[in-house]
């Protein structure tokens, strides 16, 4: 993808936040280097967060390289006032919400695009595959769907907490939203997932 570069990987003492945070200090001294090791350290995260939310790999591409551009703008004034990925991943928030709703404006979220979006990688000829292989796949390209079809903060709060992994805190954080507010949006989710994928949880 256009957002892969190839650079020399720079020790830093510390957790994975302490390195980011260092990173981040010779970014906004304008050093090229470690803005490239950044990028090679989160951009699968981002690109595969955006690509859920918005079920378009081409889409996912252009808004995680308005990410990190801004992270490169702004990184003279960024302040390690929580973790590095909540701040990225708010950035991340806030420009796939604005793709969003700049969508719902246009209605131009199609059939095709829902296509594109699934995460599969299904052989050309399914009827050479093992039943559970197609099985598995029909189940994920289910969860794909469902998943999409949420409201857009519930889909955010599942895609980073299924995905992800990230800590309820940290979610909170990221959606603006207290931690009791994230805990009762993902219930909700959750609920409604699992009513989506009854049929296949039965089985």
């Amino acid at each position: 993808m256009t957002l892969m570069m190839e650079t020399e990987s720079t020790p830093f003492p510390g957790d994975e936040n302490s390195l980011d945070v260092a990173l981040m200090a010779r970014i906004g001294a304008g050093d090229h280097a470690a803005f490239r090791s950044l990028v090679e350290r989160h951009q699968d995260a981002v690109v595969g967060t955006v690509a859920k939310m918005l079920g378009n790999p081409a889409d996912a591409e252009d808004i995680a390289q308005q990410v990190f551009l801004r992270v490169w703008r702004h990184a003279k004034h960024y302040r390690p006032d929580a973790k590095f990925t909540t701040y990225l991943f708010t950035i991340a928030r806030n420009l796939v919400f604005n793709e969003t709703r700049r969508r719902s404006r246009r209605k131009e979220v199609s059939a095709d695009e829902r296509e594109e979006s699934s995460h599969l990688q299904v052989a050309a000829d399914p009827s050479a595959q093992p039943d559970s292989e197609i099985l598995r796949a029909e189940l994920q390209q289910a969860v794909d769907k469902a998943i999409a079809a949420l409201p857009e903060v519930q889909r955010m709060a599942v895609v980073l907490r299924r995905y992800e992994q990230m800590p309820y805190e940290e979610i909170a954080e990221v959606l603006k939203l207290s931690l009791p507010a994230v805990k009762s949006l993902l219930f909700r989710a959750r609920t409604t997932l699992r009513e989506a994928l009854r049929d296949y949880l039965d089985e």
